[in-house]
């Protein structure tokens, strides 16, 4: 089902305001999911995938499923992978990540993959847990652009690397200061993995041999961040992020500046870009829904002194430019 953005907003009281605009499918709300986690597009921005835990998040009971959306923003299938249908096995889907024509799923401690056309299941990769007592509870999931995937333990603290094809898993990183990596992305320019961490509010990048260090923390007097739920980056290079506890998302731009661009959002979860389209994809758990938005593109660097206007934001046609410089008319 879905709705105009304006039902929403019943309860996300100034978001229209933050957001911005963009012409193809922007302000598409997708209700009747079940605890929904993650959202992401295809590199195409043709198809969209949303994950529904659809229960308790760390309950092996084999009922989550995975919504497809079309170009449009329409549901082709609220339960296109569902678990216990057939043979799919699917507890508690979170985090996902698109390769090609395959649909990699973070699900308890394994990592699924799926056919994107058909649903049909190809693989499961096993993680292996950080002792033989302790199960990783795998919450995001993401691709590299080349070879590898990367996904996130938000309970040992690790982030894995898988290899494809080969499925080999190892560690990347086992570090106590991820304090509960919950969102990964990859930076578009560095290719590093930033994580942010659900424990403290932080957001860390990781070098491809495993060395984290902190790019963001709160400061000893504020706090910033809650409980940060996912991360990404647009096609400019500004990096967002959610905190699922505050109701906020965050941009933080090229020059290291933060701007919170929305808020009183309930629950937004694994948040993505879709740069084709340039459209913001929120999972909002509590609410059981989804929102695909517009951003607002970035401006020239110049000095703008004026307020902005609804047209900035794509609400509204722009004003007529003035006109140029010359014989005045009679």
């Amino acid at each position: 089902m879905i709705r105009p953005i304006g039902h929403l907003l019943a309860y996300c009281a100034g978001l229209l305001c933050l957001w911005a605009a963009a012409p193809a499918v922007a302000q598409i709300t997708v209700t009747e999911l079940q605890t929904p986690y993650s959202f992401v597009s295809s590199a195409a921005g043709k198809e969209y995938f949303i994950s529904s835990v659809n229960g308790e998040p760390e309950a092996a009971d084999n009922n989550g499923f995975i919504t497809k959306l079309d170009a449009n923003g329409k549901i082709v299938n609220l339960k296109f992978i569902q678990g216990g249908r057939g043979d799919v096995t699917l507890h508690a889907p979170k985090g996902m990540a698109l390769v090609d024509q395959i649909l990699y799923v973070a699900d308890l401690d394994s990592l699924r993959a799926f056919d994107v056309a058909s649903g049909k299941p190809l693989a499961a990769i096993a993680v292996p847990g950080a002792s033989a007592q302790t199960r990783p509870l795998l919450t995001d999931v993401v691709f590299d652009g080349k070879s590898l995937l990367y996904c996130s333990d938000q309970k040992a603290n690790r982030i894995y690397r898988i290899e494809l094809p080969s499925h080999k898993v190892t560690v990347l990183t086992a570090d106590p200061s991820l304090a509960g990596p919950a969102g990964l992305a990859v930076h578009p320019k560095s290719g590093r993995i930033i994580a942010v961490s659900w424990d403290k509010g932080k957001i860390f990048e990781i070098t491809p041999d495993g060395a984290v260090s902190e790019l963001f923390s709160n400061g000893f007097f504020s706090g910033r961040f809650t409980n940060l739920r996912g991360v990404d980056f647009d096609r400019w290079g500004n990096m967002y992020v959610s905190d699922f506890t505050t109701g906020k998302v965050w941009r933080m731009t090229w020059d290291r500046r933060f701007q919170v661009i929305a808020e009183y959002l309930p629950s937004p979860g694994d948040i993505s870009i879709d740069r084709t389209n340039n459209l913001i994809l929120v999972p909002y758990e509590f609410a059981h829904a989804a929102e695909m938005n517009g951003l607002e593109a970035p401006r020239d660097g110049t000095a703008k002194q004026e307020k902005r206007t609804l047209a900035d934001y794509g609400f509204i046609p722009p004003p007529p430019k003035p006109a140029t410089e010359g014989a005045s008319k009679k």
